[in-house]
């Protein structure tokens, strides 16, 4: 059984900053991303990271968010700063063995559609 439990959620003012993490059983995924879904949207990829550390970023949060992972700890990680009240969403942990195959290589685009593992999200909700 593949668990992905996500922490760190909670309640921060705009102009803030958080970090979410994300235990994983099982750290050998190929690729592992954070998704979220704010009330009454549909759920939209946030950040995504290739076991060569690759990442991808959707125009929404790049410039002011990190994503990485801890290999040997088996933790994914996702920091965000100058949070937005429109970042106010439930944050979901993703991860699978492979990814859409670009030309000859395998890749790990932000927002993928295959992920096969899910993790039971945590709420972060921005003030303004």
């Amino acid at each position: 059984q593949v668990d992905l439990v996500e922490s760190g959620g909670g309640s921060v003012e705009a102009g803030g900053s958080l970090r979410l993490s994300c235990g994983a059983s099982d750290i050998t995924y190929f690729c592992m991303a954070w998704f979220r879904q704010a009330p009454g949207k549909e759920r939209e990829g946030v950040a995504s990271v290739d076991n060569k550390g690759r990442r991808d970023y959707a125009d929404s949060v790049k410039g002011r968010s990190t994503i990485w992972r801890d290999n040997a700890k088996k933790i994914l990680f996702l920091e965000i700063t100058s949070l937005k009240p429109e970042d106010t969403a439930t944050y979901y942990c993703a991860a699978v063995h492979g990814g859409p195959v670009v030309g000859s290589e395998v890749t790990c685009p932000v927002g993928y559609s295959g992920m096969d593992y899910w993790g039971k999200g945590t709420l972060v909700t921005i003030s303004s």
